[in-house]
């Protein structure tokens, strides 16, 4: 079983080859092919984190196409003073499919 953990919009996702993901909006187009940095891989039983290997390993992904999360309210209300604020948030991600771990 080889799979990667790899750095993605300031996060670190799992995958596998054929699996899809959600990653902080990518600036590429629909089917449209993307390299992400491994962190670490895993191969078996050999477990590779040195920088210098890592360098070396190509994650390849394939983009599916791009979507808003879910919207989040924000609301700030302090106590008898008449103060309160409402706020939404809706976060821009990409979908992408992984189609390689070399």
């Amino acid at each position: 079983m080889v799979y990667a953990v790899v750095r993605a919009g300031g996060r670190q996702e799992k995958v596998e080859v054929g699996t899809i993901v959600q990653l902080d909006r990518v600036q590429a187009a629909q089917g449209e092919k993307i390299e992400l940095p491994a962190v670490l891989l895993v191969d078996g039983a050999t477990v590779t984190t040195d920088a210098d290997k890592l360098a070396k390993v190509k994650v390849t992904a394939e983009v599916i196409g791009n979507l808003r999360g879910p919207k989040i309210i924000i609301q700030k209300y302090k106590n008898k003073t008449g103060y309160k604020k409402r706020q939404g948030h809706r976060q821009e991600l990409t979908r992408v499919k992984i189609t390689g771990i070399k």
